[in-house]
């Protein structure tokens, strides 16, 4: 497998250097920082994610205030109580997008963080005390607890609430075969070397994979200090135009 130090300097060459490269890297709080994050952003985030996946962003982002309205500030308690005239008016309501099974997910991830402040204190200590070792041990507890929260939305909610993940999109599963670090099969690889786009269905979530990308990352965080979100990113500006 490759070191991380000959990725850096690829994707730095690809970037315009090392500071330019440093630049793109995104910021990630301390297990400390998300504690403090209350319930109901947990779930808000999730909602926001989860709405986004298959839809064009900018679209969900134009109409938030309407789902901060709507789902009344996003209180884990109170929306995890939803009756199904609740959810009936939801799906009328126009200010948000009125997609049944998305608007049922806030319901059933209201009740899932419900059960983790039960268990933890709060959700958001489950989220950061899981260890960064074993990151796609939390990817498939999200995906069993919570509703559509498996998969790139469940890894792109993580890292928009600034906990350290990695995101395993084309770019990135093109970079971890090149690597090494990954083996699929021949059409699979096929698809990542010629830049079509992946499924990530077929290539990174059998339990096989999943343990290569967390073993390869594992490696790489000892290597260089860094954490996963960093090195996601820098795989994926190694590789793709």
């Amino acid at each position: 497998m490759k070191s991380f130090a000959s990725i850096w300097k690829r994707a730095a060459k690809r970037k315009g250097g090392d500071r330019a490269l440093e630049a793109e890297m995104p910021p990630i709080k301390t297990p400390a920082q998300l504690r403090k994050i209350p319930g109901h952003r947990w779930l808000a985030e999730m909602t926001r994610r989860i709405f986004s996946a298959g839809f064009v962003w900018k679209v969900i982002e134009n109409k938030w205030e309407g789902f901060e309205a709507a789902f009344e500030g996003f209180d884990p308690g109170r929306l995890a109580t939803l009756g199904q005239g609740d959810l009936g008016r939801l799906v009328s309501d126009t200010r948000i997008v009125r997609n049944h099974q998305k608007i049922s997910a806030v319901r059933h991830n209201a009740g899932f963080l419900v059960e983790l402040a039960r268990e933890h204190g709060t959700a958001a200590a489950w989220f950061a005390d899981w260890p960064d070792d074993d990151f796609v041990g939390l990817l498939e507890a999200m995906k069993k607890r919570g509703s559509r929260l498996g998969g790139i939305t469940g890894q792109v909610f993580l890292r928009f609430m600034g906990r350290d993940s990695f995101i395993l999109n084309p770019d990135v599963t093109t970079a971890l075969v090149d690597a090494g670090a990954l083996e699929l099969a021949p059409a699979s690889i096929k698809a990542v070397v010629s830049r079509r786009r992946v499924s990530s269905k077929k290539a990174v979530t059998s339990k096989q994979d999943l343990a290569a990308v967390q073993a390869a990352f594992n490696q790489w965080r000892s290597e260089s200090g860094r954490p996963m979100a960093h090195i996601s990113k820098t795989l994926a500006c190694s590789v793709g135009e």
